[in-house]
């Protein structure tokens, strides 16, 4: 009998599967080949040939060469009982079981942090199609070999990834064979960091538009943040790692390093990205006047990770203060000499659970950000509220960690009086929002993705209905969301076509209702509703086109040359019904608007925003902000 004939209610827990820990090339060198080859755990799941299950769907065609290879079967016996293919860049079944294992490990690791199930991005709205096409995605599709160039990233188009191969230099770049071919989706870092993109975008659909110079380099950030921490997820490298960096993380080394393959096939002389950053030998701090000074996407998202994953390295020490001690004698010191096997495992353990406790805490964060126009010092604030939120007794000082690793990078955020966490915490609102809706509304456990996202849209349209039958009446609140509702609103703000009326009134956009369930380390609950709301409005190159259509409306001939948006998240406590927080960005902000116009038109960035608000960067971001590197 096989394993898909079995017995209801007989499945086994688990399904267990190789991967490479790092990338092919980390098989090359003695010390790491033995550690590169790594078992990953996964939550059991019917399968069909590909593989395909409840989210991913692996399809590995070739346009360039024409060529479709055969999709592997991991429920075959053999396959079972080895814990699938051994990991081979040579064999296009491993291809997609590697992409299929990562993917999926990053879905769950997601879903713990969230509380909820993850949903991709809806299809697009197409007028000529309207409701006969179904918009709820149930799978993301995966293509390992669906590029001939050195590129892979996620397609908001196509709700897919697709992962490039291509032949590395004839010149020899580490470890790499002269002119052999690298594979992307062999990279468990590109796996991680295009899946993440994914999820981001399922989450945020309005992060992929470039309003202000932080916004594409967060998802480059936080997709690397993600894949560097999802090293730490398999011991057995960090333990090797530790016993040959004597136990000192804040070096360089594979753990700190990103698609080091890739990076050293493209020319990099290591890691296509390292979260450890320079620092001024005078006073040992890093550069905090560099984030003014950079612009593209990838380099100014570096400067994020290496804020976090320096928080990550201070709260790393502050755990294993106590074995150094008695190690050295002193709390602070390393030792210099090879550790004995029993505090490896030891420091192995404190760095994996500080590792698991901050990827959770920036997944966490995502939901305590504003819908639209984010920066990096939005997402500090994130960090704290979500963590604050969660862990009432941030006795590991996990809080002041990550406030010190921002502030030593000039990562600071807007209107705030200071840096204590007090001050960073996002604001409760000063005037109540009773969204009376919400008390007639239930809000059961549901297992079912495609019920999760019907449920959803329902609630989307009630909570919309709400909001338009209460703009008038409620026109305070609706302004401390950032929105704008009554006629009086600025005139290039987007009206609604009331029945054929006259548009008079502002629209709004409810992009989504989020139940999440989390529980923090006391085993304390928190249910919770996080509701995004945004607004449209008409964008003008000069402030002078800008004053002229709000007076008027309308100027012939001259037509919007961006799209401004506004809007909140909303945090409810389900217990009280109350909204707890309101993450605002105002749509009627002239300083908001004139610093998107600033980014995209003005001086040096004219070429900027040509490129990121161009055909090609709307259509396919990641494609066109990848091929950049």
């Amino acid at each position: 009998m096989s394993l898909s004939a079995s017995p209801a209610g007989m499945e086994p827990p688990f399904r267990r599967l190789r991967i490479y820990a790092f990338d092919p090339a980390a098989s090359l060198d003695m010390r790491t080949a033995v550690i590169n080859s790594a078992t990953i755990t996964l939550p059991w799941e019917e399968l069909e040939k590909g593989p395909m299950g409840e989210y991913i769907d692996v399809v590995d065609i070739d346009p360039a060469s024409g060529g479709f290879y055969l999709p592997v079967n991991l429920n075959e016996p053999a396959l079972l009982v080895q814990d699938g293919y051994p990991p081979s860049d040579g064999n296009p079944k491993f291809h997609q079981q590697m992409v299929y294992a990562v993917a999926m490990m990053t879905i769950r690791n997601f879903e713990r942090a969230l509380g909820r199930r993850v949903l991709w991005a809806e299809r697009p709205w197409d007028w000529k199609t309207r409701d006969t096409v179904d918009r709820f995605v149930q799978r993301l599709r995966i293509y390992p070999h669906a590029l001939r160039e050195a590129n892979a990233y996620y397609s908001p188009q196509k709700v897919a990834l697709l992962f490039g191969y291509f032949q590395a230099p004839t010149t020899d770049f580490g470890r790499n064979l002269p002119g052999g071919t690298i594979f992307t989706c062999l990279s468990h870092d590109v796996v991680a960091h295009e899946t993440t993109h994914a999820i981001l975008d399922g989450m945020h659909r309005r992060f992929i538009e470039p309003s202000n110079p932080d916004s594409l380099a967060f998802h480059e950030a936080f997709a690397d943040i993600v894949a560097l921490f999802q090293h730490f997820t398999i011991r057995e490298a960090v333990y090797q790692q530790i016993s040959q960096l004597r136990g000192d993380l804040g070096r360089q080394s594979l753990l700190s390093g990103l698609a080091i393959q890739f990076g050293n096939a493209i020319g990099h002389y290591g890691a296509l990205r390292d979260a450890i950053d320079a620092v001024d030998p005078r006073t040992g701090a890093p550069d905090p006047t560099l984030l003014e000074r950079t612009i593209e996407p990838h380099e100014r998202g570096a400067i994020l990770v290496a804020a976090v994953f320096d928080a990550f390295v201070s709260i790393y020490r502050s755990r294993v203060e106590d074995l150094l001690r008695i190690a050295t004698g002193d709390g602070t010191t390393f030792p210099a000499s090879d550790l004995h096997p029993d505090l490896i495992g030891r420091l192995t353990t404190e760095a994996v659970k500080a590792a698991s406790h901050v990827l959770r805490m920036c997944i966490r964060a995502v939901d305590y950000l504003p819908p639209v126009d984010i920066n990096f010092g939005d997402y500090l604030r994130a960090l704290i509220t979500a963590d604050a939120d969660l862990v009432g007794n941030d006795d590991r000082g996990y809080r002041i960690a990550v406030i010190e690793a921002f502030r030593r990078r000039g990562i600071f955020p807007r209107d705030c009086r200071s840096l204590s966490v007090d001050s960073l915490l996002w604001e409760r609102p000063d005037i109540p929002i009773k969204i009376d809706w919400l008390q007639d509304e239930d809000f059961p456990y549901l297992a079912d993705r495609r019920e999760i996202h019907e449920t959803a849209g329902r609630r989307c349209a009630n909570l919309y209905n709400w909001l338009w039958d209460n703009a008038k009446i409620s026109h305070e609140a609706m302004r401390s969301m950032g929105l704008w509702l009554k006629e009086d609103a600025p005139k290039t703000i987007r009206r609604r076509n009331n029945e054929g009326r006259r548009r008079s009134r502002p629209a709004v956009e409810v992009q989504s209702v989020r139940v999440a369930n989390r529980v923090g380390p006391d085993g304390d609950q928190e249910q919770q509703l996080i509701i995004e709301i945004t607004q449209e409005r008409r964008g003008y190159r000069t402030a002078d086109l800008q004053t002229m259509v709000e007076e008027r409306n309308k100027v012939k001939g001259v037509t919007a040359d961006f799209v401004f948006r506004g809007g909140a998240t909303l945090i409810v406590d389900l217990r009280t019904r109350e909204v707890r927080y309101c993450i605002s960005k105002d749509i009627a902000s002239s300083e908001r608007l004139a610093a998107q116009r600033d980014f995209q038109f003005s001086g040096d960035s004219e070429a900027l925003g040509a490129t990121y608000f161009g055909a090609a960067g709307r259509d396919e971001p990641f494609a066109f902000v990848h091929r950049m590197l």
